[in-house]
């Protein structure tokens, strides 16, 4: 195994944890080596060895020839003790604090009032196959983990919300779940962004909450499925979050389909899990993103993977845009305009002009939320401006119907459009985000056949 690299900033949010260790040290795995200084959680190391080198930003591990299969241990105490303890942060978005999430500060008050645990089980980037793998493999303990959160949080009812697509993961849920009055199921359409958090507030809960508004403001707390089996595993086996489950997929070799590595030791680097995959395809690459499509970042195949991390996916090669004019529409949903620029760049075009969706709107802290994800105004108006600006083609980051509203009129003005999503997406043999054929309603019976589709097909 490779060098261990343990970031002391696991998640997207708050502060690097500082160094309990030195360099020389051995470790066991499982051992906590790193502390927060602010917002943070418990950074632990996921193999045992030996430390040799410290830096501003990382804790650098020479794995022993021969790891464990057990783990140190955390410490005993109560349930959301130990979810402290054990450095859990969320493991689908940003990585924030779970304890946090959960807990109010008061020990006499829950952080709800008989209000929700929503689940999100959603995996909601297109491509990635990891939760529902997990659910599959022990759906049992995600409804353990359930109420447990549900006891520390102050929860009466815990939903899940999963995709109508995964029949046979919602079977073996429902077999469960009708002896189990306190969680029910909430099928959701295939469509991006069924995962964010407010999203899942809306379907499941019919409340509509501003950009600026938490869960809590509808009396519910939103967890990500693979961070339950975190909390789950933290208070049955007392264990630390030092695994973390990955979907590697695109342009490997033998084939785009799903690559799904369950309980990889975090910190591992981006190269080694692709060499796991079968190695790079022959035929090339355009760019290598840890994350989804639209939320991730490209990276260096150095890079170790977090927490946070829920994918690496191998892209198509860009093709070469000659210094053409691109128009960039930037989403709250997907890329930033850092991300677009970049992108454009990859392509070999020419920034022509910025716009950001109606719907994205601006916080205090300077990143965007859209107004109301997954249900998107039309998008005439950057669209002219574009065709203004004298763009040639428009490059896009936006949700399922966002993307849709583009195409209402971009086309019809002779702008090319293209989605962030687009080398991705043809690499993992995913439809391509242009045009919504059919309703997003979903029945919430398995038996109706309500013919939803996703996006157009990848020609």
């Amino acid at each position: 195994m490779e060098n261990i690299q343990m970031l002391l900033k696991q998640g997207a949010v708050g502060k690097p944890c500082a160094p309990i260790v030195a360099v020389g040290d051995k470790v066991k795995r499982g051992q906590l080596i790193a502390t927060p200084t602010g917002l943070g959680a418990n950074v632990h190391s996921s193999v045992s060895g030996e430390v040799i080198d410290i830096t501003e930003d990382r804790i650098i591990i020479k794995p022993n020839a021969k790891q464990p299969k057990t783990f140190e241990k955390i410490k005993k105490g109560s349930n959301l003790e130990m979810i402290k303890e054990a450095g859990i942060i969320g493991q689908g978005g940003a990585g924030f604090p779970t304890f946090i999430k959960i807990y109010n500060g008061k020990e006499d008050k829950p952080v709800l009032d008989h209000g929700y645990i929503l689940v999100n089980a959603s995996e909601c980037e297109p491509g990635l196959a990891h939760n529902i793998a997990q659910i599959d493999a022990d759906p049992e303990m995600l409804l353990r983990g359930i109420h447990y959160l549900m006891e520390i949080a102050g929860a009466d009812k815990g939903i899940i919300a999963i995709k109508k697509k995964h029949r046979e993961t919602i079977e073996k849920l429902d077999a469960l779940l009708k002896d189990d009055p306190a969680i029910e199921r909430h099928l959701l359409p295939d469509i991006y962004p069924m995962g964010e958090e407010r999203a899942v507030v809306r379907e499941c809960l019919g409340i509509e909450l501003e950009p600026d508004k938490l869960p809590s403001a509808a009396n519910a707390v939103v967890i990500n499925s693979e961070t339950v089996y975190s909390c789950a595993k933290a208070i049955e086996e007392r264990k630390p979050l030092i695994d973390k489950n990955i979907t590697v997929r695109g342009m490997i070799k033998g084939g785009n389909e799903a690559h799904v590595f369950m309980d990889v030791p975090v910190g591992r680097s981006v190269q080694a899990l692709i060499d796991e995959a079968g190695g790079f395809d022959e035929r090339g690459y355009g760019e290598v993103i840890m994350g989804g499509s639209f939320t991730g970042k490209a990276c260096e195949l150095g890079d170790p993977i977090t927490k946070a991390t829920g994918a690496i996916l191998v892209t198509r090669q860009f093709r070469d845009l000659h210094g053409a004019k691109v128009g960039i529409l930037v989403c709250a949903c997907g890329g930033n305009l850092e991300r677009m620029e970049d992108l454009v760049a990859k392509y070999n075009g020419t920034v022509g002009h910025v716009c950001y969706c109606k719907q994205a709107a601006e916080m205090p802290n300077g990143t965007r939320k859209c107004e109301r994800p997954g249900n998107c105004p039309g998008q005439v108006k950057n669209n002219l401006e574009f065709k203004k600006a004298g763009c040639e083609y428009i490059i896009i980051g936006n949700c399922s119907d966002c993307s849709n509203t583009v195409m209402a009129s971009g086309p019809k003005m002779g702008l090319k459009v293209m989605h962030m999503t687009d080398l991705a997406m043809m690499a993992v043999g995913h439809p391509l985000y242009r045009t919504l054929k059919v309703s997003k309603k979903v029945s919430q019976d398995l038996n109706v056949v309500d013919n939803v589709e996703d996006n157009e097909t990848v020609e």
